[in-house]
């Protein structure tokens, strides 16, 4: 009997070693070597080669001669998920779900089969971790039983790809991709190879069946997609699903997507009977804002294509320590920092000696330049302990010499804000013309954070 090869595996990034390391190479994070049995691969290459539509061979054809046929998205009943997706589901893709584990993956996969299901559409909900009598409990709870959709319960790819080759099903769910194992692949389900070699044959399903497949993946308490970064580069779209487990509001980001935006997001907020989206995101983030309370204002920030109200919070205090201190939540810390040079370099704002706590209420992160200009203001409401006006809305972006640059997309943000009943729009001074506002707005450029400064806060 030959002597079977082993390899050691990182975890984390798939690289590959014939000896242990302590610290991988590739992604130099420490004790994720893994001993795994090599295998020749042709078994597996041959068990999926004559599978599926390939009996006919591919050949180099020239882009001009491609015919493109312009095939409709099929959309659910939730506008925030089609959304995200870039308008609807695409046949024959492959999508991935991350979270942390109970924010909400399975049942909002649960109530999209029953959506897709009442269109009269096959769903096949593959459950690697709950038996079908849970998963029943599950939909019976939430109310989305139909006789469209078909619970099978089964780690074994090939009993499932066997499962998805002989019925006539549209939508497949997979959940979760790190229980699915191939028998032939030596290591433990959720390693490196198994999540490689299921998610390759799932996109050979769904690309040769033209079967739309989501999967569920877990996350690492980085926050990131658990398993190598391979399995995010294999699928179509990547979305993460986020929120706090004891707050009732979920956010849907696409971090990829082939098919749409990757700069969209979802909100839906999780009650009993499931997950409701939110229709207007901004009503929600200012519902519970103070009123002249000092060091809190309001931006309107671009998510992908919808503009949306949020506010940020500061608080300046004296230090008790040698060093202040700098926090940041929902705001990048660098961009806090050097908000804070400009104001003391450009405005006078003595803050070396002041500790700075900056905070996004909603649990949204902001990552765009428009958001300066409200975070420079909110930072000396603070210090200065003079509230802004609750009706101003504060958009622009900050240079290192003080002034302020123009942003884009400026009327979606002013018609956001004027709907939301926001007298007093402050906006770079080069965004004013070429376009019309909406009625009872008053717009007031500006071109330095000092001129900002004297309009919002007297002086």
């Amino acid at each position: 009997m030959a002597k079977r090869k082993t390899k050691f595996m990182c975890q984390e990034c798939g690289y590959e070693s014939p000896k242990w390391m302590g610290k991988c190479p590739g992604c130099g994070q420490w004790n994720k070597m893994v001993e795994e049995v090599e295998s020749t691969g042709t078994a597996r290459r041959g068990a999926f080669a004559n599978t599926g539509n390939t009996s006919v061979a591919a050949k180099a054809t020239p882009i001009t001669s491609i015919e493109t046929v312009s095939e409709p998205r099929i959309t659910t009943d939730l506008n925030e998920l089609n959304r995200v997706l870039g308008g609807g589901v695409v046949r024959g893709s492959l999508v991935l779900i991350g979270g942390d584990p109970g924010i909400g993956k399975s049942t909002l996969l649960l109530q999209v089969s029953y959506q897709l299901a009442k269109k009269a559409h096959s769903v096949l909900y593959i459950s690697g971790e709950e038996s079908m009598r849970q998963t029943k409990l599950r939909a019976d709870r939430l109310g989305v039983t139909s006789d469209n959709l078909f619970v099978y319960a089964e780690t074994n790819l090939q009993e499932i790809s066997l499962t998805i080759e002989n019925s006539n099903t549209d939508f497949v769910i997979v959940d979760s991709i790190q229980t699915i194992f191939h028998p032939e692949v030596t290591s433990a389900p959720g390693s490196v190879s198994q999540v490689r070699e299921c998610t390759a044959e799932l996109m050979r399903i769904a690309k040769t069946k033209g079967i739309a497949i989501f999967i569920v993946g877990h996350v690492t308490k980085e926050g990131s997609i658990a398993g190598p970064r391979l399995l995010e580069h294999m699928v179509d779209t990547v979305l993460y699903f986020e929120g706090e487990r004891h707050h009732t509001y979920r956010i849907l980001r696409a971090v990829k997507n082939r098919f749409g935006s990757t700069n969209e997001m979802g909100i839906f907020e999780m009650k009993e009977v499931g997950l409701e989206e939110v229709a207007n995101p901004s009503e929600i983030f200012l519902e519970e804002r103070s009123q002249g309370a000092s060091g809190s204002t309001v931006v309107a920030s671009m998510e992908g294509t919808r503009p949306v109200l949020v506010e940020i919070q500061a608080l300046i205090s004296p230090t008790s320590f040698g060093n202040p201190r700098r926090m940041a939540t929902g705001i990048d810390h660098n961009r806090v920092s050097l908000l804070m040079a400009v104001l003391e370099k450009r405005v006078g704002l003595l803050l070396a000696n002041q500790d700075a706590y900056l905070k996004v209420a909603g649990g949204v992160k902001l990552d765009e330049p428009a958001i300066d200009l409200a975070v420079a203001v909110s930072i000396a409401s603070s210090f200065r302990d003079k509230p802004t006006r609750a009706s101003d809305c504060i958009i622009g972006e900050v240079g290192l010499t003080g002034e302020v640059r123009r942003v884009s997309r400026i009327e979606q943000r002013v018609q956001e804000a004027a709907k939301l009943g926001f007298e007093r729009i402050i906006l770079p001074e080069n965004n004013l013309g070429g376009w019309t506002p909406p009625r009872g707005v008053e717009l007031i450029g500006v071109s330095s954070v000092s001129h900002a400064l004297k309009v919002t806060l007297g002086g």
